[in-house]
């Protein structure tokens, strides 16, 4: 019988590309997206005709309880689920004491809450079969906290907590748990789409400095962000194994090396090249 695989949030980013290169597998891929008007985009990375028939887009709001379950009877109806990718997710930006409860709340909706009502939705199944795969999108920010990003370290931080919980009950069930965790990609929170909160521009804040050279930092970074088809690639590589073995997955250019220095380094000393970093004259 044929694969299937859900990927979450499949309008953009590493869910478009993953929902793509899943399919190209041969793989039947239920696309969600909270828009369904978007679900052109997938024509504009290929035009393959065999590729794009295993593709079902699926409208899904993650933060949405009436959205959850009608997903829930979507997943029910499923002869087998193999793959669960959790991709969908969003970022808020700003320093601590400017950040509004509500938008802290509004974060963990999404990239948090989300991702638990959406395995919750397919749990049954896969406990059922006894097999199955959930990967969810983390990121090193799930590792590493940075300034001006509270909201979103503070989401992936518990996305892992929440994973290894998940992985280690789940194992007895033939149900696997992997954490992909990206660097600076082309598609995610360092290049666009970061939604700044209220005040974050505002020449009269303690923090505009510290804001504009933190923007400068990310800006001149981009020249060096990779292929998010590395990202893809992966998910689908962990998708495929028979024997998830490993819990975590990073990957980006530098990842394991900033991973290795935390963890070696004083305190003191990592966060003394944070702050330089950032604070460094341009």
């Amino acid at each position: 019988m044929q694969r299937v695989a859900i990927v979450t949030g499949s309008s953009s980013g590493f869910g478009l590309l993953t929902t793509i290169a899943l399919a190209k597998r041969g793989f039947h891929v239920i696309a969600t997206m909270r828009n369904l008007n978007k679900q052109d985009v997938l024509k504009t990375v290929t035009t393959d005709s065999n590729v794009l028939r295993r593709i079902e887009v699926f409208e899904l709001d993650v933060t949405s309880k009436d959205s959850i379950e009608v997903f829930q009877d979507k997943v029910e109806s499923l002869d087998r689920l193999d793959v669960l990718v959790n991709n969908a997710g969003m970022a808020i930006g700003g320093f601590v004491e400017q950040i509004p409860i509500d938008d802290y709340r509004k974060q963990f909706e999404t990239n948090v809450f989300g991702v638990m009502a959406v395995t919750q939705a397919v749990l049954p199944k896969m406990r059922k079969q006894e097999s199955g795969t959930i990967i969810n999108v983390s990121s090193i920010s799930g590792k590493v906290g940075f300034p001006g990003l509270s909201a979103y370290v503070s989401s992936k931080h518990a996305i892992e907590g929440y994973s290894e919980s998940l992985r280690l009950e789940m194992q007895p069930f033939g149900v696997q748990v992997a954490l992909v965790e990206p660097g600076s990609f082309k598609t995610n929170i360092w290049s666009f789409g970061m939604e700044m909160t209220a005040g974050s521009d505002d020449e009269q804040s303690p923090y505009y400095t510290y804001m504009k050279k933190l923007t400068s930092t990310l800006e001149a970074g981009k020249k060096n962000h990779e292929d998010p088809r590395r990202v893809a690639n992966l998910i689908c590589n962990i998708a495929l194994l028979e024997d998830v073995t490993k819990l975590r997955y990073p990957i980006g250019k530098g990842v394991k090396i900033q991973l290795k220095l935390k963890q070696f380094l004083s305190w003191r000393r990592w966060e003394s090249i944070i702050i330089s970093t950032i604070l460094k004259e341009k």
